[in-house]
């Protein structure tokens, strides 16, 4: 069961997923930032000063817009990082897979190989 969870994990299209979902949920901040700390109180600022939702006068919070941006980035370095240590282990997979599969037809070839030398061995002799 655990084996198979895992090549369920690791598969690539379950990790870009979350990956997308991640970093989506991440980059929606920014844009809520975005508009909720600078193009809304600068529109309210243009029209009369105001902010919508309260009727008041708004400031531009860029502070606030500014970490958001900083959250964004450090979030995204963090699923880089976790998906290049996945990438390594899966590559590790891929590399011992591979030498089995190697193996098995250098296996093939040795023994092909063998029966040829055999019946040229026979054919040399007359045996045939």
């Amino acid at each position: 069961m655990w084996k198979d969870f895992k090549a369920f994990a690791i598969k690539g299209n379950v990790i870009d997923l979350a990956v997308g979902v991640i970093i989506g949920t991440a980059f929606s901040k920014i844009v809520s930032s975005l508009v909720d700390d600078l193009i809304m109180p600068l529109f309210a600022h243009f029209v009369v000063g105001v902010d919508f939702s309260t009727w008041s006068y708004s400031s531009i919070n860029y502070g606030n817009f500014i970490q958001r941006i900083v959250d964004f980035f450090i979030i995204s370095f963090s699923i880089f990082l976790v998906i290049r240590f996945l990438n390594r282990f899966k590559k590790k997979e891929e590399v011992q897979e591979e030498a089995v599969t190697v193996d098995t037809k250098e296996e093939l070839l040795k023994e092909i190989r063998d029966l040829l030398k055999a019946d040229v061995v026979r054919d040399k002799n007359g045996l045939n």
